[in-house]
């Protein structure tokens, strides 16, 4: 059907393995390492984000093929489910796939992100996995908001929405938007480039995190 690229779990269970949000961390199942391995048959991109830390391991172990965590943050910063703890960082680089740092409220305990997490985010990936393993994955758009008081309310609503249904994550919370305020619009990736820049990295480090690590990673796993 065209897709090239698959998440194994959301934030919860599934037949494949644990989310992020399962207290008691199963491992990936054998029907999910059959998943992997028909998807690696298939040159189909494995992604672990919102994956469980076990899930996420087993699914690194099982594949023969270099793998992403396309929107996640780092553990050792920012103590949250959502994040990856290093050695799952360290096993993703070592095995030749990238991890995306996401521009979400997760990057910090209080949820209230800026742009300075998502740099420091960076930063620490790049020290665990090496400057050809880590990218972008922000996942959201790149419109920017402009009333931010009626994106605190709809983020507000929203947020009660997922508890009700079971599907939130430890870090989201009312009046917590799911963006980085200061990093949006078209604009948001030049400001992110002037900012790492500014910190010392190299302009062909910057351009690998903004787009060349994950079109590298495309191209080994897809055959393009």
């Amino acid at each position: 059907m065209g897709s090239r690229i698959i998440q194994l779990t959301y934030n919860g269970p599934n037949q494949i393995g644990h989310g992020s949000m399962v207290p008691e961390n199963g491992g990936l199942t054998d029907f999910g390492r059959d998943v992997v391995a028909e998807l690696n048959a298939t040159g189909t991109l494995v992604d672990l984000s919102h994956s469980g830390e076990r899930t996420c391991l087993d699914a690194i172990d099982a594949s023969a093929a270099p793998i992403a965590i396309t929107h996640t943050g780092c553990r050792a910063l920012t103590d949250l489910p959502r994040n990856k703890t290093d050695r799952e960082l360290r096993l993703v680089a070592e095995g030749g796939g990238i991890v995306g740092i996401y521009f979400m409220p997760f990057l910090a305990a209080d949820g209230m992100a800026v742009a300075e997490d998502v740099v420091r985010h960076i930063e620490h990936a790049v020290q665990v996995c090496g400057e050809e393993h880590v990218g972008i994955g922000t996942d959201g758009g790149t419109t920017a908001v402009d009333d931010l008081d009626a994106a605190y309310e709809a983020a507000r609503r929203e947020v009660e929405a997922r508890r009700r249904a079971g599907i939130g994550a430890a870090g989201e919370r009312p009046g917590v938007v799911p963006f980085i305020p200061d990093l949006q619009g078209p604009g948001q990736f030049r400001k992110l480039a002037d900012m790492l820049l500014s910190r010392g990295h190299t302009p062909d480090r910057v351009e690998r995190i903004l787009g060349l690590n994950a079109l590298r990673l495309m191209r080994d796993v897809w055959g393009a």
